[in-house]
């Protein structure tokens, strides 16, 4: 590998930290609201029944035609969430950080950054297309969050 890239981008969401939270430690959800095709379960080890994965589980998803798969290094609930890639075809060392930081106005900042090991001749071609579609990430948690949040909202009013 040549190069060194990396990305860092965020977005905001009018839910809270545990709305956020909820969604990023539950793999099966990532399909619904991130660029991921797939939760590929008998590529993955460790998964929670739950939704609620932990340090060292191996979650692999898959885009199209590809599967790579991440292993969750660290969390701090509601504030962290960090993994490394365990299989890319395209990459070596990667490892990525979703920080949460509630908003004195309501809501929370969202910031997701990786960076990795790459060969030269792919990285030009990597390094804005991972951008752009880490920026659809970040928006499609956001976005994701403040529909579960105003569904348990609707869900709570009724009973």
């Amino acid at each position: 590998m040549g190069m060194k890239g990396f990305y860092d981008v965020t977005a905001e969401s009018r839910a809270t930290a545990s709305a956020v939270w909820s969604l990023l430690v539950d793999a099966h959800s990532w399909p619904r609201w991130g660029t991921v095709d797939a939760l590929v379960a008998d590529a993955s080890e460790r998964l929670s029944p739950d939704g609620r994965d932990e340090v060292g589980a191996v979650r692999a998803f898959r885009t199209g035609d590809v599967v790579t798969s991440e292993r969750i290094t660290e969390l701090r609930p509601d504030e962290l969430f960090a993994y490394e890639g365990a299989n890319n075809p395209f990459m070596e060392n990667y490892s990525a950080r979703v920080t949460l930081k509630e908003r004195s106005e309501g809501g929370v900042e969202i910031r997701w950054s990786g960076e990795y090991d790459v060969s030269s001749d792919v990285h030009a071609l990597l390094a804005p297309e991972l951008r752009q579609t880490m920026q659809r990430m970040v928006t499609g948690l956001a976005e994701a969050a403040e529909r579960s949040s105003s569904a348990r909202d609707v869900d709570v009013s009724e009973s």
